[in-house]
């Protein structure tokens, strides 16, 4: 049973990678940051708009691995309708979910497609490439895109 979530985890991301969602520049937008990761090249451009004091859509450009595109793609699609609190709280799950001291149960029916980020965890150097657009997440919350 393992082997076959293992699978479906790693079908998730590749999914994600070959066809990401909501993969667009985005203007106007009311929050923008870019992230960078020097070790493997990963770089990424996550745009947010909101209204009324929830996000009403999110986006990203980016060139990386797989796993950063598909994390910033799963992220864009969890966002919409949350309020920035809730989405930093997400973020915040997500650095937990991968750097926990003990292995995370993990449940795609209750957590969706952040449960397939779970197998980051087995390649530490990895976890970077699947927080980098989550940090860049809440770099855009707090930003403003006009500068």
């Amino acid at each position: 049973m393992e082997d076959h979530l293992e699978q479906l985890y790693q079908d998730i991301i590749l999914d994600h990678s070959k066809r990401p969602r909501h993969e667009h520049d985005m203007n106007p937008c009311t929050g923008r940051a870019e992230g960078y990761n020097p070790i493997c090249g990963d770089k990424v451009t996550v745009f947010v708009r909101v209204a009324d004091g929830k996000i009403s859509e999110a986006s990203f450009i980016g060139e990386g691995c797989a796993i950063s595109r598909a994390s910033a793609s799963i992220m864009t699609t969890l966002l919409s309708g949350l309020t920035p609190e809730q989405a930093h709280s997400k973020a915040k799950e997500i650095y937990e979910l991968l750097t926990q001291a003990e292995d995370p149960v993990v449940d795609l029916i209750e957590t969706g497609e952040i449960a397939a980020l779970a197998g980051v965890r087995k390649f530490p150097a990895r976890i970077k490439c699947a927080t980098l657009a989550w940090h860049a997440l809440e770099d855009a919350l707090t930003s403003d895109p006009t500068t």
